[in-house]
């Protein structure tokens, strides 16, 4: 896919600019742009930033061994928690989709390693999260 093209119809790569900008700027209003994903992409801003804490304890329950959040990079870390919420509460949304959606996302923020680490932790989590799908 062209990466240009992918980049501009990318609501997930939206996501993580907005999650990223929010916790580098605190108390700064988010502002979301005219677009066809505009509702998607404030449903999983929103709906990460406000479930972080209960997302980070979900991380340690299933993840404990694999990621210690405190070292983590930070654009990892956010690329994650957006994905996890969208696992836990958008299950109208597959999760190889999700999946396979921000691994795409993640090439503009991510080293090559840094992705294959992020699929298997998504990949180990979303066995948990979706069980049976």
């Amino acid at each position: 896919m062209d990466q240009k093209k992918f980049k501009n119809s990318s609501p997930r790569i939206r996501v993580i600019q907005k999650i990223y900008n929010a916790l580098m700027n605190p108390g700064v209003e988010i502002i979301y742009p005219k677009s066809q994903y505009k509702k998607f992409i404030k449903d999983i801003v929103s709906g990460t930033l406000e479930r972080a804490e209960l997302i980070e304890e979900t991380v340690y329950k299933y993840l404990n061994d694999d990621i210690n959040l405190k070292k983590t990079d930070k654009l990892l870390k956010i690329i994650l928690f957006a994905a996890i919420f969208e696992l836990m509460f958008k299950h109208n949304n597959p999760k190889k989709v999700i999946i396979s959606e921000y691994l795409l996302a993640s090439e503009f923020f991510l080293e090559r390693v840094q992705i294959g680490y992020l699929n298997a932790i998504l990949d180990k989590i979303s066995k948990e999260l979706r069980k049976g799908e």
